[in-house]
């Protein structure tokens, strides 16, 4: 029998991806032309990534800790459960379509864009289908393959890097995590909390913005927010599952909606270490707060189906909607395109949001949700 679902924090995981998208298309857009916003960039937007993380660590908690396979010398005498195979056909079931699209769109993006680097460079053949095949593959690809020049570890779809993690969170979830007795899992969590803490305050540009390169003290970061973020969700699924917290009822999505978006949306405050303190303070508190308070609560009726629906739509937007933001940067810094530099290119942002809404959407009703009802009946 399928376990409820924590509505509420399906739809804050949609909440978070609209503010990544965003933030992406304002923040990245202006990484590469000037040109005045009066929106503050949505500076820290890319929270959304360690939001994500936490979130994924409390569900697999919640919907897997009790299915493993249990060992023969137990109780259960070990006929039943889900092995690590299962597991591991489980995510890729529910992972990979969304990764195989998220390429092919890339791809398709950057033949539109005319197959060139950000500088105009020409890029091969041989090495843009080399990219894409380790992109389907979610393989980085190596600062010699990097087919932007802009040392993105999945030129094709940079976000990809936060699903490559996902992925390698996900396996040593299967292979270890689950098994690790609670009070070992918090001295994990706590040394996460040291590691990411030293690492954001001894990096000279300061804050946890890192794991999108294929720089290896960038992927260094990444792999650090991962391994403190997914462990801690899942030590919060346990300690909900073993306090059973009484429901709250309110408007609880409302609340835990706005807070994360202003959470997300806070402009830079000026200073490095501001930040880098504001950015662990999310990560370390803010955001675990969120995700309990909002597991507390429900929803019913339209409301209910609202959430859902938002929850559903968040993988596929995540997954295709960076391509569109290569397009609309390539877009306005066109020489002598007359956005810019010093005007709101306003109707081709509205374009690129919207297209990412639209293209998620099909990928949604059309794609994502059949290929994965198939493939469930199939191989599970």
């Amino acid at each position: 029998m399928d376990k409820p679902r924590y509505d509420i924090l399906d739809g804050l995981r949609g909440v978070a991806a609209l503010m990544v998208v965003l933030y992406h298309v304002f923040n990245d857009a202006k990484s590469f032309y000037v040109w005045p916003t009066p929106v503050s960039e949505f500076y820290h937007g890319f929270l959304g990534v360690d939001f994500f993380f936490i979130l994924s660590g409390f569900v697999m908690g919640y919907a897997y800790d009790t299915r493993w396979k249990a060992p023969l010398s137990s109780p259960q005498g070990g006929e039943s459960g889900m092995t690590l195979w299962s597991f591991i056909k489980r995510r890729l079931i529910r992972l990979h379509p969304m990764v195989v699209m998220g390429v092919l769109v890339g791809l398709v993006a950057f033949i539109i864009q005319g197959c060139t680097k950000w500088d105009g460079t020409t890029v091969t053949t041989e090495a843009l289908m080399l990219v894409t095949l380790l992109g389907l593959f979610m393989i980085p690809s190596p600062a010699s393959l990097e087919v932007r020049g802009y040392t993105e570890a999945f030129p094709l779809n940079g976000p990809h890097w936060s699903m490559f993690f996902e992925y390698i969170g996900s396996l040593l979830y299967g292979l270890m995590l689950h098994r690790l007795p609670t009070k070992w899992l918090r001295v994990w969590v706590a040394c996460g909390i040291v590691s990411i803490t030293a690492y954001a305050l001894m990096r000279e540009d300061g804050g946890i913005a890192y794991g999108w390169s294929s720089e290896p003290m960038n992927l260094l970061g990444g792999a650090l927010r991962m391994l403190y973020a997914y462990p801690m969700g899942l030590l919060m699924a346990r300690m909900f599952r073993e306090r059973n917290p009484k429901p709250v009822h309110g408007h609880v999505f409302l609340f835990c909606s706005l807070a994360l978006m202003a959470l997300m949306a806070l402009p830079s405050l000026g200073n490095k270490d501001l930040n880098t303190i504001y950015q662990l303070a999310c990560l370390l508190s803010f955001f675990p707060a969120l995700i309990w308070y909002g597991a507390r609560g429900a929803v019913s009726g339209w409301r209910q189906q609202a959430v859902s629906f938002l929850g559903r739509l968040s993988y596929p937007l995540y997954a295709v909607h960076y391509p569109f933001v290569y397009l609309f940067i390539y877009y306005i810094g066109r020489d002598g395109h007359p956005y810019e530099g010093y005007s709101h290119p306003w109707v081709p942002l509205l374009i690129a949001v919207a297209a990412s809404f639209v293209a998620a959407t099909l990928c949604l009703l059309f794609y994502d949700e059949p290929l994965r009802r198939w493939l469930n009946r199939k191989y599970k």
